[in-house]
């Protein structure tokens, strides 16, 4: 007679030292697991319940300027730093690490309008509504402070020029920059006066950034509703577009250059493609009051909004309604808002002379993560992404709360856009058949495009 017997040899399942894990012998067999999909399930619920209990977004504020926080820069030769600007014409360094304030420019006679630095990060350009262009010598960042330089205070140049100025960016690549103004005028570092000036049209412009991928490209909004993009290799502008209400704020997509995000005053975002002007690729809305400013993340998957509604938004680049909404109790309307330069944290500027850092994901663990939370964090995002669909992890996942005042202009504006769908569709069945087209919201908030 046979009897079977299970042996198994004591170096395969018994623990080399006393901290180790003890192994588990498991089958996978699926006709062995039959409750295998309701127990995902289950675990899914309770991933999306424990990412709202845990959901801590805000990691403090940096507290110093003496009026509202207009305009913020990153360095890009440095994660920690950033600099920002006021309405009183103070400039800072920020260590964002150790929420502290590096170093103090007194700035500008007005309020500082616009703020960036170079390629290589050592120079800090300025411009405000003193109508002054500044350049200031930046400290240089060692491994755990700053190395002040004595002539800090002092800036390196100072540029007068006939009008006062609103926003300024520099080249990816290059050592040009732009100020946006009565006109946009190009700038080169060792020059008192523009390299070369561009106007289209009457009114003041606004907002300028330069194209990631194309150096010599670049996109502005005017006060005139318009969006213009003008190549410097050419001596007059290239294209525009002119909308329904004012765009306060572009931001081009580093990873698909050719694409750009424009805020705009009527509480939306949208998104072109540069080449097809015509008609938005997507309309982001959320917002229940004008957008002020937007800034895309380094991986280009995300952006993040500031309002005057004193909220902050993150969307995806190609979702139609935000994924996170931060806002506290004193936080007044946001002027300026930037992601970090490893996507991983939110810092914003607003009207109570505070900048406040979040982090991009609200539930997110700081700090080092041991290899067997990691894997954790990993199992529970692929689960809660394989039931992302159902009723239950849906409503869990989608719900924030919002503030009184935000909750009741967003539910007054969905009865207004209910109100205009049903008022254009019984005019459309009470016409000749043909007589009224539907225009899509795309393209809706467009007048005409300029070549």
């Amino acid at each position: 007679m046979k009897v079977k017997v299970i042996s198994r040899s004591t170096d395969e399942f018994t623990r080399e030292r006393s901290h180790d894990l003890q192994r588990v012998f498991r089958n996978f067999d699926p006709s062995l697991r039959p409750q295998e999909k309701a127990v995902e399930y289950v675990r899914a619920v309770n991933a999306a319940k424990l990412d709202k209990m845990f959901a801590k977004p805000f990691i403090g504020a940096m507290d110093g300027h003496m009026d509202a926080v207009s305009c913020m820069a990153k360095n890009p030769n440095h994660l920690k730093g950033i600099f920002s600007g006021s309405m009183d014409g103070d400039i800072r360094l920020w260590d964002i690490a150790n929420r502290r304030t590096v170093c103090q420019f007194p700035g500008h006679q007005g309020a500082v309008r616009g703020l960036t630095a170079s390629t290589d990060g050592r120079i800090l350009i300025s411009c405000g509504t003193d109508c002054t262009v500044r350049l200031w010598n930046v400290p240089f960042p060692t491994l755990n402070s700053y190395e002040t330089s004595n002539n800090a205070s002092e800036p390196l140049a100072v540029y007068v020029w006939k009008n006062a100025f609103w926003a300024v960016d520099h080249q990816w690549d290059g050592n040009l920059f732009a100020t946006a103004g009565a006109q946009l005028d190009i700038w080169d570092h060792n020059r008192s006066q523009p390299v070369s000036s561009y106007e289209w049209g009457t009114d003041s412009v606004i907002s300028v950034r330069f194209n990631p991928g194309e150096p010599n490209v670049l996109a502005t909004s005017a006060s005139d509703r318009s969006i213009a993009l003008y190549d410097l290799r050419m001596s007059s502008p290239a294209r525009k577009v002119i909308m329904r209400t004012k765009t306060n704020s572009i931001c081009w997509n580093p990873r698909e250059p050719m694409n750009f995000t424009a805020a705009n005053e009527d509480c939306n975002c949208y998104s072109y493609d540069s080449r097809k002007l015509d008609e938005a690729k997507c309309v982001h809305r959320d917002h229940v009051s004008a957008v002020m400013d937007i800034d895309f993340s380094p991986s280009g998957r995300e952006f993040v909004t500031g309002s005057y509604d004193r909220t902050i938004r993150i969307f995806p680049y190609n979702g139609g309604h935000s994924r996170e909404i931060y806002h506290t109790k004193r936080m007044q309307r946001v002027f300026c808002v930037r992601f970090s330069s490893d996507a991983s944290y939110v810092i914003s500027g607003s009207d109570d002379t505070n900048l406040r850092l979040w982090k991009a994901k609200a539930s997110e663990q700081l700090g080092v993560l041991l290899p067997r939370e990691k894997r954790k964090h990993e199992y529970q995002e692929a689960v809660k992404n394989r039931y992302k669909h159902l009723p239950e992890v849906k409503r869990i996942v989608r719900h924030r709360h919002l503030p009184k005042p935000i909750f009741k202009a967003a539910a007054l504006r969905r009865t207004i856009m209910d109100a205009e769908r049903r008022k254009e569709e019984r005019r459309k069945a009470h016409s000749t058949p043909g007589s009224i087209s539907t225009v899509p919201l795309r393209r809706r908030r467009i007048i005409k495009e300029v070549e």
